[in-house]
């Protein structure tokens, strides 16, 4: 599961829409999407995501499949 399709079943599970995921998470439109067509987030888009969510950084970047983060 690559990034985006990651990013996208959060939002879909909080029932956002993208317009309410690049708005409450500080993205653009433009970068969220351009990680669709598989180009890289940066480290710091990585992180504002996962702390949006809830989820670890490597819950996002599918090192693993628990979400939790570590320190939980």
């Amino acid at each position: 599961m690559t990034i985006y399709e990651r990013i996208d079943m959060l939002r879909q599970e909080k029932g956002l829409s993208l317009n309410a995921l690049e708005k409450q998470s500080g993205l653009t439109r433009q970068t969220i999407e351009k990680w669709q067509n598989r180009c890289k987030p940066s480290v710091d888009a990585i992180a504002k995501i996962a702390k949006y969510f809830g989820v670890s950084t490597d819950y996002l970047i599918g090192l693993t499949d628990n979400p939790k983060p570590h320190y939980e």
